[in-house]
């Protein structure tokens, strides 16, 4: 199964939301369209390619990379990880998938309790932030911990991958992109948090949850793998 950054429709979501940024800002009539041209191109010309991610029972790659986090030390995956097994959030402070919008929770009020649900389950968790194309514009460390701290999530691990290191090996995608890995660190669940990122009362297929779950019984997961969807990790390149 092969899938792809953004579905279309997503694509147009976030850059209307883009969009709408622009034109609450006080722009003269005269300059939106000029804008909005501008942006529509430079949008579309530089949507990343079509990425590989590592396949369903591959190890995890990169464990003993040290990056930087919001709890004031270097981490590694292999630190992070606990006695079943490792959760690995490709996160960020800015895309609207994340942090939500006008019309949108975002996945990021979720993160609580995917830590809580790990910790009943022996599993570790990381959230990783790998935009770095957009660390003067939101996403560095210190943008990281006040987030963190604002937003509900400080005790969790939340580190910085420089130069999207991590993100490449993964060939993560999207904010959010989460893999899961069992206690050989094998990656078991990777795709999507679940089905609906407006709001979390109106989730029909948790799937994360149910792999953290199964993952903890010592059960199958299935589906073992999800379409990410989200806004693409900025990478310089």
């Amino acid at each position: 199964m092969r899938d792809y950054i953004l579905p279309l429709t997503n694509e147009r979501r976030e850059f209307f939301s883009f969009l709408k940024q622009i034109k609450n800002r006080n722009m003269k009539k005269i300059l939106f369209p000029l804008l909005a041209t501008a942006a529509i191109t430079a949008f579309f010309a530089f949507r990343p390619a079509e990425i590989e991610t590592i396949a369903i029972g591959a190890k995890a790659p990169k464990t003993d990379l040290k990056m930087k986090a919001t709890l004031g030390k270097d981490v590694t995956l292999f630190d992070t990880k606990k006695d079943k097994g490792l959760l690995v959030v490709f996160s960020c402070n800015t895309c609207p998938f994340v942090v939500g919008g006008e019309d949108s929770e975002g996945w990021e009020g979720r993160y609580s309790e995917l830590q809580k649900s790990c910790d009943s389950e022996g599993i570790g968790m990381i959230l990783v932030n790998s935009n770095e194309a957009k660390r003067s514009k939101g996403d560095n460390l210190e943008d990281m911990t006040k987030r963190a701290k604002e937003h509900g999530f400080s005790s969790s691990i939340y580190a910085l991958d420089k130069n999207s290191e991590l993100a490449d090996a993964f060939g993560a995608r999207t904010t959010p992109h989460v893999f899961l890995f069992d206690k050989d660190m094998k990656l078991v669940y990777k795709g999507a948090i679940d089905d609906n990122v407006d709001k979390a009362a109106s989730v029909s297929q948790p799937y994360l949850n149910n792999a953290l779950k199964n993952l903890g019984g010592g059960k199958a997961i299935e589906p073992a793998e999800t379409r990410p969807v989200g806004c693409g990790i900025k990478r310089l390149s």
